[in-house]
């Protein structure tokens, strides 16, 4: 299914790595910023100026001052505090930082703010990409905030797979006006060749955004429902089905399959927390099993189906991520 959506195939990674705890991703990030020698390619939704993002603006500066080429995307509506000045050090130093999708208030494009990239991406020379729901922000991380960090998923992956992410990166820096020249030279540092052989960890990077009407995150989820035997776990944010996804978890959990859903106890929005409980209120009855998270913040979004399959990615339950946001996912196909 994902092949006849335009996702292509899973492909092998070498190495895959789960990153479950906010500050070893950053470790995982910020040492992989550290051995770069070709390019580092980032796109954050949320990208705070405090100690995190101000961290991680100088360690990219310091990347592109020993001839690293760095350019990095954020989100005007997720990282609202960011400006010219607070990336001074970084384009002073030959980096490249650009707005996705800026809000401008006029009638005719007030629609766009609807348009987000919530995609949390990295890439470091073609070969090594991170992707999930960790932020760069202090509340992601318990060094920053303590007992109140927010509980979340990020998976680090080697090989092959990567150069879906990259593709996805440069199509989004691109829409954003920024320039990328690639010569014949030049591809095989930004798109290295597979390593595998076919061995591995079979990986298939899922993407989706508003420019793809077959909406192709949300097919995923509905077809991977539709196969469970067994069980069908969940962690979300945002518990928001629409009718069809509510329709695949009550058929699946009436398939004796072992339906169970983490949410978190009180989310980032009030507004979206209330509808969120209506949603979990009503599965709960139909016997699906719920769980709340925390205090502190779940802000994880994964999903896992029998042994056949497990997801991390950046969309949550809802309608905004499968079909007005770009986001991304990694489905893993292996038991381990």
């Amino acid at each position: 299914m994902g092949r006849r959506l335009g996702l292509g195939e899973p492909t092998f990674a070498t190495a895959v790595e789960l990153l479950d705890d906010a500050d070893r991703k950053m470790a995982a990030l910020e040492q992989a910023c550290a051995d770069a020698r070709h390019h580092i390619h980032i796109v954050y939704y949320i990208w705070d100026p405090a100690r995190t993002g101000t961290h991680f603006r100088d360690l990219l500066g310091g990347a592109r001052a020993r001839g690293v080429e760095v350019r990095v995307l954020y989100d005007s509506v997720g990282s609202p505090h960011l400006n010219g000045g607070f990336w001074k050090p970084l384009v002073d130093a030959g980096g490249e930082a650009r707005v996705f999708n800026p809000i401008s208030f006029s009638i005719a494009s007030l629609h766009f703010a609807n348009f987000r990239t919530h995609r949390k991406i990295a890439i470091v020379d073609g070969g090594l990409g991170f992707l999930g729901g960790i932020n760069l922000h202090d509340p992601a991380s318990a060094t920053r905030s303590g007992k109140d960090a927010w509980r979340d998923q990020h998976a680090s992956i080697a090989g092959e797979p990567v150069r879906k992410m990259q593709r996805l990166f440069l199509e989004n820096w691109t829409y954003s006006g920024g320039r990328f020249e690639i010569a014949k030279d030049t591809v095989a540092a930004y798109f290295p060749s597979a390593q595998s052989q076919g061995e591995g960890v079979p990986v298939q990077i899922i993407a989706s955004g508003p420019d793809d009407e077959t909406a192709p995150m949300h097919a995923f989820f509905l077809a991977a429902l539709s196969t469970a035997r067994r069980r069908v776990w969940i962690e979300t944010p945002y518990l928001i089905p629409d009718e069809p996804l509510e329709s695949a978890l009550r058929i699946a959990d009436l398939r004796n399959v072992d339906v169970q859903v983490i949410v978190p106890k009180e989310g980032d929005s009030r507004l979206v927390t209330m509808a969120s409980k209506t949603y979990c209120d009503a599965l709960s009855k139909a016997g699906i099993r719920v769980y709340e998270y925390g205090p502190p913040m779940m802000h994880a979004k994964t999903l896992i189906i029998d042994e056949t399959m497990a997801l991390v990615g950046t969309a949550n339950l809802d309608n905004r991520s499968f079909r007005l946001n770009f986001e991304i996912a990694a489905a893993f196909y292996d038991p381990r």
